[in-house]
């Protein structure tokens, strides 16, 4: 079986996914796929059934019943790779946002001694294209406040294309994870930065959707700004709960 699953949460991403499940295996490495699809009335779920017959046993499909947010959909992902044995997990969005070939590279970031190796867009200065100016500067500044809230010398916090050992996924309580949208990210990188786990940086260029629609939200960015400092205060109160 192969050591490293690729976890792509979807929703409504009938125009992307089959290429993005293409892109992946034309790496031609020993990356297996799981979509955690939230039930997408555009059929991305059904388009996905129709391609495990061309690609079966690397490529599996967990439907959610309804759209619950982003980081239970990647919880939901991580405890079906712990449970399948997996050594190496993945998160990429659907979108082409991140560049499937830099799978390899983070791979070889854990496989060289980092426990959680993150895909960043602000390592070398700012590597985002397509952006609008405020959307860059709304992402490095939520980046720089949380550097400065949690203390994780982490550039881009919010990142999330990133490939995490096994072990840090079983050392982490998954079900007490409480952010849901974007702030997810922020959450599981501190909970690694907590218990010690080696956080490397793996440069790379971000790219805006072409297709397909963002899924941001006042909501989400409410959670990331708030979240962090009520996330902090908690660390330090339930140290050894959190």
């Amino acid at each position: 079986m192969a050591k490293s699953l690729v976890i792509i949460p979807t929703y409504n991403e009938i125009e992307n996914v089959e290429a993005i499940i293409r892109a992946v295996f034309d790496l031609q490495k020993d990356f297996h796929v799981l979509i955690v699809d939230d039930n997408s009335p555009d059929q991305t779920g059904e388009r996905v059934k129709e391609l495990q017959a061309e690609f079966l046993g690397n490529l599996f499909l967990e439907t959610r019943l309804e759209k619950s947010g982003l980081g239970t959909a990647y919880i939901h992902g991580f405890k079906w790779a712990i449970n399948k044995g997996y050594d190496y997990i993945f998160e990429m969005d659907a979108d082409f946002s991140h560049t499937p070939s830099d799978l390899i590279r983070l791979q070889r970031a854990c496989m060289n001694g980092a426990d959680v190796a993150v895909g960043s867009r602000y390592k070398k200065g700012v590597n985002v294209v397509d952006w609008p100016l405020y959307r860059v500067l709304l992402s490095y500044g939520a980046s720089f406040y949380v550097k400065l809230i949690t203390g994780m010398r982490v550039h881009d916090p919010t990142a999330g294309f990133v490939c995490y050992k096994r072990e840090v996924l079983e050392a982490i309580d998954l079900d007490s994870v409480r952010f849901v949208g974007y702030a997810f990210q922020i959450e599981m990188k501190f909970r690694a930065y907590l218990k010690k786990f080696k956080i490397e940086e793996v440069s790379i260029i971000f790219r805006d959707r072409v297709l397909g629609k963002s899924k941001m939200s006042s909501s989400i960015i409410s959670e990331a700004i708030w979240g962090v400092f009520v996330m902090k205060m908690r660390s330090l109160f339930l140290k050894n709960k959190f």
